[in-house]
């Protein structure tokens, strides 16, 4: 049994987007330190880790750890009608989960229900990064739209002195540089040099819902997954993506 409230629903409705953006079901493990979730998504190409701690919600009340399953393409339809103002309730009762969206003199209560999920994913890729680099969330976006514009891949290079973003298609190219020392660059840690490529569209639905200001954690090691954070205010996202190998 649990009973959970955040007063800004549409907090909730962020952080539900950053997940079904990636895969359509997911089993919430909700424990007494925080809600989590590792999901696949249906392709098995990229991976979400999310992290929300209990000290997120005006109220957290859980008797013991419990796991949920839910299609997160319907979570996301009711939260999508989430009003300014808005807190929710969220708790458990008869195998379902009932949203209950509290307004000024006003409620309205929802139940969807659980279901079982087919792949549970225990734990993150293992991967020791030859690079960090942290940069403003907004630039990365410009580049990954950019680099749509003439290809389905898009390429990250990690040297000493500088981050390069590289696509290539038939209608042209494109070559992004950043240097150590510029301002979207917050962090830049290279041991070794690193260079992958990887799915735009994937990445696209990953960097969708990193809110403005907010900082992107890139971990990259050459042809290994790419490990891809940020916050969304005390929640914590965390993507993996495999590299794109050409045949």
């Amino acid at each position: 049994m649990f009973e959970l409230k955040i007063d800004n629903a549409k907090y909730w409705r962020d952080c539900v987007e950053s997940i079904v953006n990636l895969v359509d079901e997911g089993l919430f493990n909700i424990a007494k330190e925080g809600i989590s979730l590792k999901a696949m998504d249906p392709s098995s190409i990229s991976m979400v880790s999310f992290a929300m701690p209990a000290k997120a919600f005006s109220k957290y009340d859980v008797e013991k750890s419990a796991g949920v399953g839910l299609n997160m393409e319907n979570l996301s339809k009711i939260l999508s009608r989430t009003r300014d103002g808005e807190s929710l309730v969220i708790r458990d009762v008869d195998n379902k989960i009932l949203l209950e969206f509290i307004g000024q003199g006003s409620r309205r209560r929802y139940k969807l229900q659980m279901i079982d999920v087919k792949k549970n994913v225990e734990k993150e890729p293992s991967v020791q990064f030859d690079a960090n680099v942290e940069m403003v969330g907004e630039p990365l976006k410009d580049m990954i739209k950019d680099a749509s514009l003439i290809s389905s891949y898009i390429s990250f290079k990690a040297s000493k002195d500088q981050f390069a973003v590289s696509a290539r298609g038939d209608s042209g190219e494109l070559e992004a540089l950043h240097e150590k020392e510029g301002s979207l660059l917050k962090k830049f840690e290279v041991e070794k040099n690193a260079d992958a490529t990887f799915n735009l569209e994937f990445l696209e639905n990953m960097v969708k819902s990193c809110p403005i200001g907010s900082v992107i954690n890139i971990g990259l090691k050459t042809n290994e997954p790419l490990k891809l954070s940020y916050g969304i205010g005390d929640a914590q996202i965390t993507y993996f993506l495999a590299p794109y190998m050409e045949e």
